[in-house]
């Protein structure tokens, strides 16, 4: 690759990386040092880390098993609304994991409609609690990112090779094996270690469907480490361990998961000859249609639940709601100040560096950060005076990873077409940015930007470890509703999470994309 005309400073870029790295350091220095006294691990934190293994791969073998038949109806049948739901396969990713336990729970929980259906003809009712129920989640938010990554790459197939299968009057069988099939080989690998690794940093999951000595993650351990028995000791123990785990597994994620598009490109339609009617055409149906309802009514279940809800809410929700703006535009702020310079830097070397770049974020969860910056706040301050600065701080770097993949391919397109011509003005520094790149790359900021402040809106991590009732943000105090059995508030809060979450994506994507129209 030849080096770039246009000349990025490397200070902000490496003083952002470095910066993140101190951080993260610091956390991981904290609980190494609170760890010193051995790894003295009982049976149950041993089975806790049996179980998270075990249903991280369940987790992503079966949502990637069931989102190949789904990808493959997507990819061959044209339908009214197609365009939407593609679109839809995206809502998960954003969506709030608390808001959705809830709507699982309406459906499949013990006085939801399934248990209804069921008690009415006389069966046994079912129990989500436990690996079940863990699985069940896991595949609820899973399922839609493999259909999108197997999808992408089924879509990236030239349309004049399924032109010649049907002049050659190819079965779908063959088509299968001679198109899909090569492409299965490549994204299926990367997508099983990319949703292994979402998994066992999964903690609100766990928190609200697992428990119990049989159902417990290492994350889980780690929080009822710090809140039943303030043993930091063993907390920082199994942070390790939990790092140790995930930073494999991200090793191997970033390794094998291919380039995809986070930002569009999946409503290209490539047209397909195969299976045009008969009995298969009726499979694509039902495989649409079973896929659509398992992501739909979950969340319609939500907003019919929280409607009656939203006016019995108390004030605390209220409070909580403006704690969870206050630390989502916190965190979108910190993101875009360690993520433009760092996608500046990365984007004009002659070296990548994304993949290493992003690597202490998918290896470092958020509760193992949150663990280590409490013990280092512990002895000073209360660490609940700090709880939403930390875990807004902490929330940028847990989407830092996300947002890198977003800005750095906009940055190196931008020099591309721009680059000679701005180094010929001799445009650099603050002009440089402001004059051309930013407004360049503004649909990828106000994605990444969405991006962030959905994920932030939503998490249920480190705020655990701080809060308490002055300092709870809108799913921790969803959470406390429904441990309080206050379940039409709980409703109602969950839709208020739902608005906020999605209004929050929706404003900042609009505000890039009229920026690209506008150009």
């Amino acid at each position: 690759m030849a080096a770039s005309p246009v000349q990025i400073s490397r200070v902000g870029g490496i003083g952002a990386a470095t910066l993140v790295v101190a951080l993260i350091a610091a956390a991981l220095g904290a609980v190494a040092w609170r760890a010193e006294g051995g790894f003295s691990l009982g049976p149950a934190d041993w089975a806790a880390v049996r179980f998270t293994l075990w249903q991280a791969f369940l987790s992503a073998l079966i949502s990637v098993a069931l989102a190949v038949p789904v990808a493959r109806a997507l990819a061959r049948r044209r339908f009214v609304g197609r365009g939407v739901l593609v679109a839809l396969l995206g809502a998960p990713f954003i969506l709030p994991v608390i808001v959705a336990v809830l709507g699982i729970l309406a459906v499949f929980g013990r006085g939801g409609w399934v248990n209804q259906v069921l008690g009415h003809w006389g069966f046994a009712p079912l129990s989500i609690y436990g690996l079940g129920g863990v699985l069940l989640a896991h595949v609820f938010f899973n399922l839609p990112l493999a259909t999108r990554l197997i999808l992408q790459g089924w879509q990236g197939i030239p349309a004049e090779r399924f032109r010649l299968a049907a002049q050659l009057g190819l079965t779908p069988r063959i088509v299968f094996r001679v198109l899909e099939w090569p492409v299965l080989l490549r994204v299926v690998p990367g997508a099983l270690a990319l949703i292994f690794v979402i998994c066992l940093a999964s903690f609100a999951v766990a928190l609200t469907l697992g428990g119990g000595p049989r159902a417990t993650t290492i994350e889980l351990a780690i929080y009822q480490a710090f809140l039943f028995d303030f043993d930091l000791g063993r907390a920082a123990v199994l942070s390790l361990m939990q790092l140790g785990m995930a930073g494999g597994a991200a090793v191997l994620a970033l390794w094998l998961v291919p380039q995809v598009s986070l930002t569009g490109g999946m409503g290209r339609m490539v047209r397909r000859w195969d299976a045009p009617t008969g009995v298969l055409r009726w499979v694509d149906a039902a495989l649409i249609g079973l896929a659509a309802g398992f992501l739909l009514v979950p969340l319609v279940s939500v907003v019919l639940s929280g409607l009656p809800g939203l006016g019995a809410l108390p004030a605390s929700v209220f409070r909580a709601a403006w704690s969870s703006i206050w630390v989502s535009c916190v965190s979108v702020c910190v993101l875009l100040a360690l993520a433009l310079p760092m996608a500046g830097w990365i984007g004009t070397s002659r070296r990548g560096g994304v993949e290493a770049a992003g690597l202490l974020g998918f290896a470092a969860s958020p509760l193992m950060i949150g663990t280590g910056w409490f013990i280092l706040i512990y002895p000073f301050v209360a660490p609940s005076s700090l709880a939403l600065p930390v875990t807004a701080l902490v929330n940028a770097l847990m989407a830092l990873p996300f947002a890198l993949r977003i800005l750095v391919p906009g940055v190196r397109d931008v020099v591309a077409a721009q680059g000679r011509l701005s180094a010929a003005l001799g445009l650099r520094g603050w002009r440089l940015w402001l004059w051309v790149i930013l407004p360049g790359v503004r649909p990828q900021v106000g994605f990444a930007a969405g991006l962030a402040a959905a994920l932030s809106m939503g998490d249920l991590g480190v705020i655990a470890l701080f809060a308490d009732q002055d300092h709870a943000t809108l799913p921790l105090q969803m959470y406390r509703l429904m441990g309080a059995y206050q379940m039409q508030a709980a409703a109602g809060a969950a839709l208020l999470l739902i608005l906020l979450a999605f209004g929050a994506f929706w404003m900042c994507d609009a505000w890039g994309r009229r920026g690209a129209v506008s150009e």
